[in-house]
């Protein structure tokens, strides 16, 4: 029998305190409950909650039933170290146990460990706990593609990636190899999203939607287009879909002309690569790009991962990723930061950028500075119309119907691109709207297309 004096017993996460053997039951819901929670940890009897030593009398099969007991009623089945031991001079068992096999079950109930309490598990919670405990199993990134073949690899884009992450190139085989791309000689599903000829023959969702609407909503859609390929590919498309379809100023610098688009493009690019970094590529949806007249959203199919909530992200530069293998992938190609600086990255250029949660989607909100600064202009603009004696039903129209009226009554000769000009339209929104205010008798055109004018109808 060992011997151990002086020592200070305080209820913990790892340490539970029982008086006698006659609190079995409760000793093997806290053991359940701390292996639960820190894989490890030691039980005393012959001692109060309280840490004063009491003793108890320990006869061999005292040991012989406690150890029936936690091998009866906690699942699965540990093997525990069991000892009579004495402290300041008393009789005393100490059992220390360990397990990585979350989630133990004592008496078929799961308990997790809570300061020096035992707080049993609700379904959601045990849920979590066996998901964050398979997460490395069932990450989507690191499975096998089993459709895709080493010939199905484009060796350009290989070659490409080593290229720009300072790598060496000899065979496609050897590059996966050393990049961890391949298991028992068979492609990860990482390797076919990011080098495959044709990724969308094997994932129906490496795909890019996107689409312009007319309005604050999606009642008038201007243009919609699909992307298909790999991930460097819908990347850089998204970024490009967004720069043709914003207003882009500029500034001087030195004697050198600078594009500003109304939103940063490193914010915006970095939401995307977040977006295919991050995304659920169990669901089937695709990374879609809506892009309004007051607003650019990125929606990413897939909520935040590993607990992550959007006051966490925003305010504590945390990264969890559920692609890990993607995101060290890009990574290498400097896509995106090792330690999760995106986020703020975002905010630093963007402060009024929102994120949000909504159905299965995690959406990324850009505000788009000309719709606000316009519709200042654009109001002032009507006003001045109306003072001139403008047609006073300008009034019932739609915003951009107003902005088209206002612009012909103040110069009838005006061309369409003017309008898209001043107007800060698309081509599109200027046709669309035109036939709307001569179907509905506000405006007519006068002679032919070139050389004719415009005339404001008087109602």
């Amino acid at each position: 029998m060992s011997s151990e004096r002086n020592m200070k017993f305080i209820e913990s996460e790892t340490l539970e305190l029982k008086k006698t053997t006659s609190e079995i039951k409760e000793a093997n819901i806290s053991i359940a409950s701390i292996l639960n929670k820190h894989q490890h940890g030691e039980l005393f009897f012959g001692i109060k909650n309280n840490g004063i030593v009491t003793g108890q009398n320990i006869i061999e099969k005292t040991i012989r039933d406690v150890s029936k007991s936690i091998a009866d009623h906690i699942e699965p089945k540990i093997y525990p170290h069991i000892n009579r031991i004495e402290i300041d001079g008393k009789a005393c068992i100490k059992i220390w146990f360990k397990g990585n096999d979350i989630p133990y079950f004592a008496y078929g109930r799961a308990y997790i460990r809570v300061a020096d309490e035992d707080r049993q598990l609700s379904a959601k919670e045990l849920e979590k706990l066996i998901l964050g405990k398979n997460k490395d199993k069932l990450r989507w990134d690191t499975e096998i593609c089993k459709e895709a073949k080493i010939t199905d690899i484009s060796a350009k884009k290989v070659k490409s990636f080593l290229q720009g992450s300072g790598l060496k190139y000899d065979t496609v085989r050897n590059a996966f190899e050393k990049l961890r791309l391949m298991s028992d000689g068979k492609l990860l599903n990482t390797a076919a999203i990011l080098f495959a000829k044709k990724p969308q023959s094997f994932f129906p969702n490496a795909r890019l939607r996107c689409a312009v609407f007319g309005t604050t909503d999606t009642s008038f859609t201007i243009d919609m287009q699909d992307f298909e390929g790999d991930l460097f590919y819908l990347i850089e498309k998204a970024e490009g879909y967004i720069l043709k379809n914003i207003h882009i100023g500029m500034k001087l610098e030195g004697l050198r002309r600078v594009d500003v688009p109304e939103i940063d493009k490193a914010a915006f690019r970095e939401a995307i690569i977040n977006a295919f970094c991050h995304r659920d590529y169990r669901e089937f949806d695709s990374v879609n790009i809506a892009v309004f007249k007051d607003r650019v959203e990125i929606r990413s199919p897939g909520l935040l991962y590993g607990g992550l909530t959007i006051e966490t992200i925003r305010t504590m530069m945390v990264s969890e990723r559920r692609n890990e293998l993607i995101a060290e992938m890009l990574h290498r190609v400097h896509f995106i930061e090792k330690w999760g600086r995106g986020i703020k990255l975002i905010l630093s250029k963007e402060p009024d950028a929102e994120f949000s949660e909504v159905g299965t989607k995690f959406i990324t909100t850009f505000k788009r500075k000309s719709y606000y600064e316009d519709k200042k202009r654009f109001e002032k603009l009507g006003e001045e119309g109306v003072e001139k004696g403008v047609e006073k039903g300008v009034e019932k129209l739609s915003v951009n119907e107003k902005v088209i009226y206002v612009l012909i009554a103040n110069n009838p000769y005006i061309s369409k691109n003017e309008m898209v000009s001043q107007g800060s339209l698309t081509k599109k929104t200027v046709e669309y709207n035109l036939e709307k205010l001569k179907k509905r008798g506000f405006i007519k055109r006068i002679g032919p297309d070139k050389g004719g004018y415009w005339e404001v109808v008087k109602k």
